[in-house]
């Protein structure tokens, strides 16, 4: 079978657990927060909800599969329960697991996310598994990479030595906290492969070096292209995202919803994810960039980033009702 998306990268699971005595602080301009709890004490919280088989790639491989790719997920697991309860899960998705390789002897991915106002702080420990690239035959039309661990440099160069092998192969990358510190020179081969690369407005001011908040925002999007990738996404939260073709650049509106976000976990894998799967169900890239919004407005209102992800059938009634001023916006 040949996969129309094939995801790459860890998988987790994660206890949401929604703190209610806590405090976040920001800058001037609302950005750079922090969030601040008793120090020495027990701090309650309301409730905790545990989210299997998530993370940046299989959040992206749920979004694509309901979306009605064939998808499947290269990833690494640990033998024991969790590792189990992740494949479960995404065989309830119905996302292939054939590329999932279980470890003896390790444990699996669990992270904590504290959640608080509809934000949360992530707290991440990537298991260092001995990563080996399965090299799916026929390879899939598209690939999404994103968050590996620190031990994962050679398995980034076998992947993008396969990629070089494959050049029809669309390449989404959208790099999680280990690939976005090493920067741009270990990943340049990557960088210069992507078809699409994605990252917020933070991680690519990490990525450049450059101090976080007040840069512009045109400057970044051709600073991140200059890498080598044929498109970029510079997702801003709030204020929607900004995408550079190298011919136009676009300011992308959120969709619009009177409600309140309820848990904001996800908003950007499913931006990015979604982009990718309307891009590998044939639509343009103008109207690709408009679908993704859609999930992220959905999945916002539910625990975790894939409960509220949404089927083909729904993503495009939302489409069809959207208001003539959800469109792009020239930069």
């Amino acid at each position: 079978m040949r996969y129309d998306f094939m995801a790459i990268g860890d998988i987790v699971t994660e206890p949401f657990i929604f703190l209610k005595d806590a405090r976040v602080t920001c800058d001037i301009n609302d950005e750079a927060c922090t969030i601040s709890m008793r120090w020495g004490d027990k701090i309650p919280y309301d409730r905790a909800v545990v989210c299997r088989a998530v993370g940046n790639s299989p959040n992206a491989a749920v979004a694509a599969a309901r979306l009605g790719l064939k998808t499947a997920i290269a990833t690494d697991i640990g033998n024991d329960a969790i590792g189990k309860g992740d494949i479960e899960q995404l065989k309830k998705e119905g996302i292939s697991t054939k590329h999932v390789r279980t470890h003896k002897g390790m444990v699996s991915n669990y992270h904590y996310v504290l959640s608080y106002e509809s934000e949360r702080t992530i707290l991440v420990k990537h298991e260092e598994y001995p990563y080996r690239w399965p090299a799916p035959s026929p390879a899939p039309r598209f690939v999404y990479l994103s968050s590996l661990g620190g031990n994962s440099l050679p398995y980034h160069k076998e992947i993008e030595a396969w990629l070089m092998k494959n050049p029809d192969v669309f390449l989404t990358l959208q790099p999680g906290t280990f690939q976005i510190k090493l920067g741009e020179s270990e990943l340049a081969g990557l960088y210069k492969r992507a078809n699409l690369l994605v990252v917020n407005k933070e991680e690519a001011e990490r990525i450049l070096g450059l101090p976080e908040g007040g840069q512009d925002i045109k400057v970044l999007l051709t600073k991140m292209r200059e890498f080598g990738p044929k498109s970029v996404i510079i997702t801003d939260g709030r204020k929607g995202a900004y995408a550079y073709d190298g011919e136009k650049m676009w300011l992308v509106p959120m969709y619009p919803d009177d409600r309140q976000p309820f848990e904001r976990t996800g908003a950007g894998d499913a931006f990015a994810s979604t982009v990718t799967a309307a891009l590998a169900l044939g639509r343009p890239w103008e109207e690709a960039l408009l679908w993704g919004p859609i999930n992220s407005m959905a999945v916002v209102q539910e625990i975790g980033a894939q409960a509220g992800l949404l089927t083909r059938a729904s993503l495009e009634k939302h489409r069809a009702a959207a208001p003539a001023s959800y469109a792009l916006s020239p930069l």
